[in-house]
Order: C-alpha cells, then structure tokens, then sequence
C-alpha cells in the first residue's frame, strides 16, 4: 500500500508538471526593462514594437524604464532576472558594446550573460543645435570651435553614452576642442538643447524629430551617407563640414542568458510579425529609424563584430568616462 500511494504521488507530481510546461506562453504579462530614460529613441521605438508584439500575443508587455549609470543598472536586472521570457531588455548598442569597452569593473558579460532575441531597427542621428546659436550645419559648428577651443559645451546621455561617443568622434575628426556635459539621459539632453541651456549635441533622431518639426530645436545635419527623406532639406555632416564622417545605433531585443530556445524564438518571431506591420513600419520610419528585425544568431554576431569595433575606437581617440 505504501509503495502504491509512492507511485500515485509521483504520477500525480509528472502530471502537475506536464501540465506546467504545456501552459502556452506567455499567460501573464512580460516586462521589458529599457535601461533608458522615457522618451529617449530607444523607448519610443520600444513602445510602437512591444503595443504591436502584445495585440499579437494576447498579453501585455509592460516597459519599465530605469535610466542611470550608463544603463548599467537596467542591463544588470535584466541579466540577473529568472530566464522564462517574461523579463527581457530593450537595448541600445551604447549598452551592449560601448559601455562594456569603457567600464573596467563590468558586473555582467554582454557575451554570457544575456541571449540575444532581435535586432530591431538602426537609429539614424542627427547633429543639433539650439534656435539661439549661429550654427546652421557643421561647418559653421567646427569653424565656432577652432575659433575658440573648449568653449562650446554639448549635451550627451551620460559618460560612454552614444551621444558621447558620436560628438567625441566628430571633435577627434574635425580637430576641435568641445566640453562635454553630460546628463542622465538623452531626452534631458535633447530637451536642454532645445531650451537654449546648451548650444549642441549629437542624438538620435527618434528622440529629437517631434522638436525639430515643432521648431524648438535646429537639425543642422544628419550622421547617414545620404540625406534623410524625412528631413530632405537637412545636409549631411559629411557633405557640410567633416568629409567620411559616419554614425549610427541600433536597438535589440535581449533575455537573460538560459531563456529556452523555443521561448526565445517566439519572441523573435513576434518582433519580426510586429515589424512587418506597415503602420509599426511606418511610425518607425516617421522617427528616423530604419526598420530591421534579425535572427538571434545574427544579433549575437553584431554585437561580437561591434564590441571588437569600440574597443578599436575607444582606444584610438582616447576616450574615457569622466
């Protein structure tokens, strides 16, 4: 009899636990932790994807915003969260191979630590400047700088920021001096540019488009080879002022390192659904991003590729967190 309540137990145990690993996933909301503040490229296009991915998976996904750090903080909860896909990241590529060629005391591994799901779009940038400056395009900013070394300030998301990186690549190759400030996030930035309290910055299109149409804020020139057919009448840096000049980002989706393959693959297959829709396309492009969408395998070899490119970078100009 006792042998027979055993078995009984066990069988009733390898049920239960069946039953579990056929619940259809997901059956409760997933957050997604973007470790950047609200408003900044990276949370719009986050926000346009994710509704989109939720409408197709009956459940919601719920951004959670936690700028700070380099995006050190955000990334960490993410690689630290239990791998069943209802924690992922919405990164940028500041964090995933940029921040890492800078900190000397990493508390995760981009490589170990997260698994990658899709890329999502590239984020066209632009060089900006505030309606009350003399700037209207690059030159005009380079000439101002040689001018007077040192005296023009920028705005940037933060030390090893993107917006540190690209205005530090852009000083190193025109010859110029500029003083960098940086903030705790990109929209502060963005927004201080457009309030007259800095004169420039370099950002991602995505956050400052709506101020640049708007007026509050003065596109002066876009990082692409070619000019912007959202902003046609916008010259490239490389046409008005720094020949070759060239910058651009990126935005993925990662889980924590151990998520289950099928897990993983339903989230890739959802990014790639949602991206395909032509009105999520649409708003993506509206902003200044180019629509992607990748397989998990490729976005690990991006991030191998650019976190090899950085390194090389960063190491070149000299480039250090403040």
């Amino acid at each position: 009899m006792r042998l027979f309540h055993s078995l009984a137990a066990a069988l009733a145990l390898l049920l239960s636990s069946n039953a579990v690993a056929q619940t259809p996933y997901p059956d409760h909301p997933i957050k997604m932790i973007v470790p950047l503040a609200a408003a900044s490229a990276v949370d719009v296009a986050a926000r346009i994807v994710t509704q989109k991915m939720a409408e197709n998976m009956g459940q919601q996904i719920v951004i959670i915003n936690q700028p700070g750090a380099s995006g050190l903080i955000g990334a960490e909860q993410v690689a630290r969260a239990e791998p069943d896909g209802y924690t992922i990241g919405g990164f940028n590529d500041s964090i995933m191979t940029m921040v890492p060629n800078l900190q000397s005391n990493m508390r995760w591994d981009i490589l170990k630590d997260f698994a990658p799901v899709s890329l999502v779009a590239t984020v066209e940038w632009g060089l900006i400047a505030g309606n009350k400056t003399p700037y209207k395009n690059a030159a005009d900013l380079i000439a101002a700088a040689k001018a007077a070394p040192g005296s023009i300030d920028y705005g940037s998301g933060g030390p090893g920021s993107p917006q540190h990186l690209a205005m530090a690549m852009f000083a190193s190759s025109a010859g110029i001096s500029l003083m960098h400030v940086p903030y705790k996030g990109a929209t502060q930035a963005a927004t201080d540019v457009a309030a007259g309290q800095i004169p420039v910055g370099f950002q991602g299109l995505g956050t400052v488009a709506a101020l640049v149409r708007s007026g509050q804020l003065r596109l002066i020139g876009v990082t692409t080879a070619k000019r912007l057919p959202q902003f046609p009448d916008v010259p490239t840096v490389d046409e008005s002022g720094l020949p070759g000049f060239f910058f651009n980002s990126w935005f993925a989706m990662m889980a924590p390192a151990g998520t289950p393959r099928d897990i993983v693959a339903r989230l890739n297959a959802e990014t790639l659904k949602a991206l395909a829709d032509p009105e999520v396309r649409g708003k993506l492009e509206n902003l200044g991003f180019s629509v992607r969408g990748s397989s998990p395998e490729e976005l690990g070899a991006m991030t191998r590729e650019q976190l090899a490119k950085y390194a090389r970078v960063i190491k070149e100009m000299g480039i250090t967190i403040e």
